[in-house]
């Protein structure tokens, strides 16, 4: 069977890349199911890139980058203008799936440009719900009012020269790309999710499509690596937060959570990775909490590569992921397989993800006061904490292993193709 990915990221193509100097990171979780299906299937992967690149074969798969324009022009000109694109590579798709001459065509999440394929391929294609851009700028201002969105920050050369960065400029993007979202979608005729949020939502977006179930990769660190660090009432209670320099990823709660906790008495140490003090975000939740902005029991870690990130989480007592929209969140997912015992809120797929009393605690988005109060709740009951943490990770190793995901993969590609 040959398969062609659309996807947001070189999957394993960026150890190739890396190599070159070009660009750095890991692919994600991509890079796991890359590695599981390379021998299963003829695996091609097309992806955005901004650098000029030719075709490679990396390890079993071949990669076709998808050359997005000089990155310096491009950064500069997103400073001032609104660009998003629809069908402004698609010749370039058109040309790869004609070289490729796949049995199917997989496109990994619908908020990149590659939905404007559909329309004009005869071959079987889906589409994998990562997140949603229509839902998402929906619920933009869950945590602020758009009181900040013209909020500036440089705090660099870079940014100085670039221009200094603003939400208004996010939620303008956003809302171009929820038009285009809600136009492809209509036409996707297979969709695979892994929560119950993202097959009611595709219900509405693609009414006429066939949901399929399929669950994520994660990195491997987390499956090698086992939490044991149950708070004993002694010292300093430890949390662990991932988190982005984003409107609408819950962190004005998480710090106005720590302001509760101080007050009555507890001593505490909320490290986030993801953020760092000159964050816009940062000097946003100073302004809108105020007084209730804690003046210490925080520590901003930054990005974080993967070992140091799983070394964070094993040093932490309790994991919580505060934002106010996700799909199935990869960080609450990696603190689940480690066992650790985590608080999510009750916000788009993690209820799919923990059931609540049993493998964690959900509370309302937005609510410092309950999370503050489950925090209490984990931390005075240390048979509770230890058995959601056991219970989430026996949830998590199943929902991720490696077999299992393989085969939900190659099952959906074939039946498709039985359809098709």
């Amino acid at each position: 069977m040959k398969v062609l990915w659309f996807s947001n990221t070189p999957a394993l193509g960026i150890e190739f890349l890396s190599k070159e100097s070009k660009i750095k990171g890991t692919g994600g979780w991509m890079s796991a199911l890359n590695e599981i299906m390379k021998n299963k299937v003829d695996l091609h992967i097309a992806f955005h890139y901004p650098y000029k690149k030719d075709l490679f074969e990396y390890r079993g798969t071949k990669y076709y980058p998808v050359y997005t324009g000089n990155i310096l022009y491009n950064l500069i000109k997103s400073r001032f203008f609104i660009d998003v694109p629809d069908d402004k590579y698609l010749d370039f798709y058109l040309n790869v799936i004609n070289e490729v001459k796949p049995d199917i065509i997989h496109i990994h999440g619908t908020e990149n440009s590659f939905l404007c394929i559909l329309g004009h391929i005869k071959i079987p294609a889906i589409v994998s719900i990562q997140g949603n851009v229509t839902v998402l700028n929906h619920k933009f201002f869950s945590g602020f009012n758009g009181k900040f969105l013209n909020r500036l920050n440089s705090t660099s050369l870079k940014e100085f020269i670039l221009g200094p960065k603003s939400f208004k400029r996010s939620k303008n993007f956003l809302s171009k790309m929820t038009q285009i979202e809600q136009k492809r979608m209509k036409d996707v005729q297979y969709i695979i999710g892994r929560t119950d949020w993202d097959y009611r939502i595709t219900r509405v977006l693609s009414p006429n499509s066939k949901y399929f179930k399929g669950e994520e990769l994660l990195r491997e660190a987390f499956y090698s690596n086992k939490w044991d660090n149950l708070y004993q009432n002694e010292g300093k209670l430890i949390i662990f937060t991932t988190n982005s320099d984003n409107y609408f990823k819950g962190i004005e709660t998480v710090f106005h959570s720590i302001t509760l906790l101080q007050k009555i008495g507890i001593d505490i140490e909320w490290r986030i990775a993801g953020i760092k003090d000159n964050s816009l975000i940062v000097s946003i939740c100073r302004s809108f909490l105020g007084s209730s902005f804690p003046k210490s029991g925080y520590k901003l870690l930054g990005p974080l590569d993967e070992e140091s990130l799983v070394q964070e989480l094993l040093a932490a007592h309790m994991y919580v992921m505060p934002s106010h929209i996700e799909n199935s969140p990869n960080n609450l997912c990696e603190a689940m397989i480690l066992g650790m015992p985590c608080i999510a809120t009750f916000a788009g797929g993690t209820s799919s993800l923990l059931k609540d009393g049993e493998e964690g605690i959900l509370i309302q988005d937005g609510d410092p006061w309950a999370m503050a109060g489950s925090i209490i709740e984990l931390k005075n009951d240390y048979d509770k904490a230890l058995s959601i943490g056991n219970n989430a990770r026996r949830r998590a190793l199943i929902r991720h292993d490696k077999e299992l995901v393989l085969e939900q993969y190659l099952s959906v590609y074939n039946s498709i193709l039985n359809y098709s």
